[in-house]
């Protein structure tokens, strides 16, 4: 992608002797149906809350099986027949945005003007903006929209083949249907080409806005996304530029949940290099569509280098256990766990794995009033009660501890202490058998 123009875009020796077990280990959730073939596997009953009622198989009964190696070819298999399970193998490396932002681009519409027109020395910080770039820069960004959004139908499956196969600046929409699963993806998440500048947002001293994120559950039921990659890949926030003094923000979410979704499993992905990585629940408002939904578990997922949200919830009843959750020295970090609007969190058995100076109590942010459980976490090594620590180093803030509730779809619940060696080894795209 062009951005000089546009602005676009170990523990390996103690691994060795454990591979046989990773392996054993990650692949037993799945092995319920489909035996090796990957686009046939289900998703095992008790594993998390997509596993729920009729449980989640997603094109495993498919006639037709597609292999793509385009962004148009995996376009085009998303659209074929109907509402009919199919299955969708990506093979190597699809790119939505292959030709570059210019490709989108309105004609007229001149970023350097753009800059010019909205400064605000000149427009100021009380109004929207409005006016002939604006106007362009949404056209602009409609084009973009329609480009690299694609709508993932009931009872698919989307599944990597082999080791390196990848999705690059596709944004997949899972909407209003039932039944799909992802796996062995490297998912790089889109770059917005054309932000918008809001000078009112952030107490009136304006940001960058962005949309598109990696993967969005929309009011979708029975939905699988199990050891897929999803990352900021090549354009970490790290390179992006500044412009009016606020980071020109490129990125959205990683992994989306909201809008009445229900009955997710996340498990064994690597989420990496990001900022606002999962939201569940994206409205203290939408209450008439997410109460008593949002049930999402999250299991054997690494984080690593993620500001926030993993992940912020609103309303749902979230599972996240033997996850592995890590944060280095240098990196922006603001929380791990962020408890929001009528949310019931119940997070046990995760491992923290903290660089020297990094506050053990982040990792929970109140936003709203809401209790949860945090049981039986490990931080580098030792047991801590999260909620008691977060309670003493953050009293302004201070969490109720009893979610209400108990998962009883739970897989194999490992030690904590055994979490980073499990999850580093097993968890992300090209770890699948």
């Amino acid at each position: 992608m062009e951005r000089k123009k546009w602005h676009g875009h170990a523990r390996a020796a103690a691994l060795v002797g454990c591979t046989a077990l990773v392996l054993s280990l990650t692949g037993t959730a799945a092995q319920a149906g489909g035996g090796g073939d990957l686009g046939r596997q289900v998703l095992g009953a008790h594993d998390g809350w997509a596993a729920e009622g009729t449980g989640t198989t997603g094109g495993a009964a498919a006639e037709r099986v597609h292999t793509v190696t385009t962004w148009e070819e995996f376009r085009a298999a998303l659209e074929a027949g109907g509402t009919a399970p199919r299955i969708i193998k990506v093979k190597g490396t699809i790119d939505a945005v292959s030709q570059g932002c210019e490709a989108f681009a309105a004609e007229g519409y001149d970023f350097d003007q753009y800059l010019a027109d909205y400064d605000p020395a000149v427009w100021g910080h009380d109004t929207p903006v409005t006016g002939t770039q604006e106007d362009l820069r949404a056209a602009s960004a409609a084009n973009q929209n329609r480009a690299i959004k694609v709508d993932v139908p009931a009872n698919t499956t989307i599944v990597g083949v082999g080791r390196d196969a990848a999705i690059l600046g596709g944004s997949l929409q899972i909407r209003g249907v039932d039944n799909v699963i992802v796996r062995n993806l490297t998912i790089e998440a889109p770059i917005d080409c054309f932000p918008q500048w809001d000078p009112t947002d952030d107490n009136k001293t304006g940001a960058w806005n962005s949309e598109y994120d990696g993967v969005v559950v929309y009011g979708s039921t029975h939905v699988w996304i199990d050891h897929n990659t999803l990352t900021d890949g090549r354009y970490p926030d790290s390179t992006l530029p500044s412009y009016y003094g606020k980071t020109y923000q490129q990125h959205d979410g990683l992994l989306d949940i909201v809008r009445g979704a229900n009955h997710v499993t996340v498990s064994w992905n690597s989420f990496r290099d990001h900022d606002k990585t999962m939201l569940i629940g994206n409205s203290d408002g939408a209450g008439a569509t997410d109460a008593g939904k949002l049930k999402v578990t999250l299991h054997h997922n690494r984080f690593e280098g993620v500001v926030e949200r993993a992940p912020r919830v609103r309303f749902g009843q979230v599972d996240s256990y033997n996850n592995h959750f890590v944060v280095t020295r240098d990196q922006p970090y603001g929380y791990v766990f962020g408890i929001g609007h009528e949310s019931r969190l119940h997070a046990t058995d995760n491992a923290f794995s903290l660089a020297p100076g990094v506050s053990v109590g982040k990792a929970l942010k109140k936003w709203s009033e809401a209790p949860l459980t945090a049981e039986n976490n490990y931080v580098n090594g030792r047991r801590v009660d999260l909620i008691a620590v977060h309670n003493a180093e953050i009293p302004a803030e201070t969490l109720q501890s009893g979610a209400g509730w108990t998962p009883t779809l739970r897989t194999k619940v490992h030690s904590p202490k055994a979490v980073p060696w499990i999850v580093d080894g097993g968890a992300g795209a090209g770890r699948l058998r």
